[in-house]
């Protein structure tokens, strides 16, 4: 299996404050490149500056990154040792979380010391350069846990990427700037793994030569004649066939502006959120959908039943409709052409009194908003 190595995913290096000049083995500074004069991101622990006292999850050091009142924020970059693929599937994991205490000058205010206490996400690009950001391929939640979480992704890029950028962002949708950081540990190498449908042969190590033992002449014996087997002949009809389609009413031919389609195959736990892996078809069509039609934008709506109380259908339906949002985020659809909406018991299409009926009110709809004729 494909393992693309980082250079110290740990971020080892000397303690100190974001300086003028960034040096972290392995790591570029961004921050000077999109917003000019700010100073790149800091090394941690220190045990004068920001007030922040967390231990490393991983080694001696970790990276702690900010976002600021000003619109500007915080990224390192570095070069894969091979590149992402177009169309492959990836896992990659990091350790993740928010210090109580991160304090610093706002810039709004020089002489004014903030905590900037506020969660922020981390967001991981794919590009073609230092510091180049083609394509989003992944997203975290806000981070507001105090202690440290391995938070596992995985991604699909549409095109090949040969540089990787990890920035801390601003929890989205977001109305103002604020001041909040993140402290980031201990990142894996990036793995290939197998797509939806499909299976990734494993590379084993080939075992050690067998020693032939030498027989004398007088001790060989005469092998037996071994007649050939005949040729087996593949049965054509009974190779795999490609899958199905799933929602076949999803053709930009077919659809207009307004109309709502039900995402089909989808599936969650039982009075949960947590999308099962069986719902990855799915959500993969609607991916290259959207992908291939840039100019669609979409509301994500969940509904319920009628058998549950008002405030947890509204929440359940809200979490469902969100986690369908994030997931075609982070394969690369832009956050601006994802509205979620949850609706609750609020809109049933069928009689609660029965199983069918109750199966077909719990749905995940897609809503189409903008399209150019």
């Amino acid at each position: 299996m494909e393992v693309i190595s980082l250079t110290n995913p740990s971020f080892e290096g000397n303690p100190r404050r974001g300086v003028d000049i960034f040096y972290l083995e392995g790591w570029r500074d961004c921050g000077a490149i999109f917003f000019g004069n700010e100073t790149p991101p800091d090394v941690h622990p220190h045990n004068m500056a920001w007030q922040n006292s967390a231990p490393p999850f991983d080694g001696n050091t970790y990276l702690g990154m900010v976002v600021r009142d000003n619109d500007s924020w915080e990224s390192v970059t570095q070069r894969l040792s091979s590149p992402l693929q177009a169309n492959q599937c990836y896992s990659f994991s990091i350790a993740l979380m928010r210090s109580n205490r991160y304090v610093s000058p706002t810039r709004l205010n020089e002489n004014r010391i903030e905590n900037y206490q506020e969660p922020a996400v981390l967001r991981m690009w794919g590009g073609s350069g230092f510091c180049n950001q083609r394509e989003l391929l992944a997203e975290s939640v806000p981070i507001s846990n105090g202690e440290w979480i391995t938070f596992e992704f995985e991604f699909r890029p549409t095109q090949n990427h040969r540089y990787f950028t990890i920035e801390a962002f601003y929890k989205t949708p977001i109305l103002f700037p604020y001041n909040g950081h993140i402290l980031v540990d201990n990142a894996s190498n990036i793995m290939r793994i197998a797509c939806p449908g499909e299976e990734i042969a494993v590379v084993e190590e080939e075992p050690e030569p067998v020693k032939e033992k030498v027989v004398p002449p007088h001790k060989r014996r005469k092998k037996p004649e071994v007649k050939a087997e005949p040729p087996v002949v593949a049965n054509v009809e009974s190779q795999e066939k490609p899958e199905p389609k799933i929602m076949m009413d999803l053709d930009r031919k077919k659809i207009k502006k307004g109309q709502t389609l039900t995402i089909k195959n989808l599936y969650f736990g039982a009075d949960k959120s947590d999308i099962t892996s069986r719902s990855y078809a799915v959500l993969n069509e609607i991916f290259l959908f959207l992908a291939n039609n840039d100019d669609i934008v979409i509301e994500i709506g969940g509904h319920t039943n009628g058998l549950c109380e008002q405030e947890f259908c509204d929440e359940l339906s809200t979490d469902r409709a969100k986690k369908v949002a994030q997931y075609l985020n982070s394969r690369g659809i832009e956050a601006s052409r994802l509205q979620f909406k949850g609706y609750g018991k609020r809109k049933q299409i069928a009689s609660n009194n029965t199983a069918l009926g109750r199966q077909k009110n719990q749905r995940v709809e897609i809503k189409i908003l903008e399209l150019e004729s």
